[in-house]
């Protein structure tokens, strides 16, 4: 009998294939025998994992989702001067890296029978973004309650780039940041 530890670490790895998989190929074209070939077993090896087809779609997008989130915050700016190449680089850098996620991500969530596991799961993102802000707020000068909302403005730009290439808001919005962020930093340094 297997350890609860190797059941959850081959989960993962079930979810993280099932999820390239469906990436790949997309929902509708993308059935359980496929997923089987893609994992390297059997279809019946995933329902020892999964309750149903939609609750490994549901579980796998949740888990790969976190999983880009967890990257794109590895590179976030750790001091002021970051801050420029930070908004500059990443989101091309995440709309090449995960394109192809957003997307998946996008079309599960909003999905109606999904809808519910999407409410969740951005429920959860809230609880992130404002985490990631109270943990940059001290490295960037920057409030916290601000700075979660610049978070939730350059990731919705960014998404928004990775799913359909629209450089034009993603250049708009960028620039509205900057402008936002350097003047709520010169107004602290005069405070100062």
């Amino acid at each position: 009998m297997r350890s609860p530890e190797y059941r959850e670490e081959k989960k993962k790895e079930i979810m993280e294939r099932c999820f390239e998989c469906y990436c790949e190929n997309g929902l509708r074209d993308t059935g359980i025998k496929e997923l089987g070939k893609y994992c390297g077993m059997t279809s019946a090896n995933l329902y020892a994992y999964f309750d149903n087809v939609d609750d490994l779609i549901v579980q796998s997008t949740a888990y790969c989702m976190s999983k880009v989130e967890d990257e794109f915050m590895e590179l976030a700016p750790e001091n002021p001067q970051d801050i420029l190449r930070f908004i500059d680089e990443v989101p091309y850098w995440t709309a090449k890296k995960h394109g192809k996620k957003y997307r998946l991500m996008h079309q599960v969530y909003t999905h109606p029978k999904y809808i519910e596991h999407g409410k969740k799961f951005f429920e959860g993102v809230s609880e992130r973004y404002t985490e990631y802000a109270n943990l940059l707020s001290p490295k960037l000068g920057l409030p916290a309650d601000i700075l979660s909302g610049f978070i939730f403005i350059f990731v919705r730009a960014a998404v928004h780039y990775a799913l359909f290439e629209d450089e034009y808001y993603l250049i708009m919005q960028m620039k509205a940041l900057k402008i936002s962020v350097f003047s709520i930093m010169n107004h602290n340094k005069k405070e100062d």
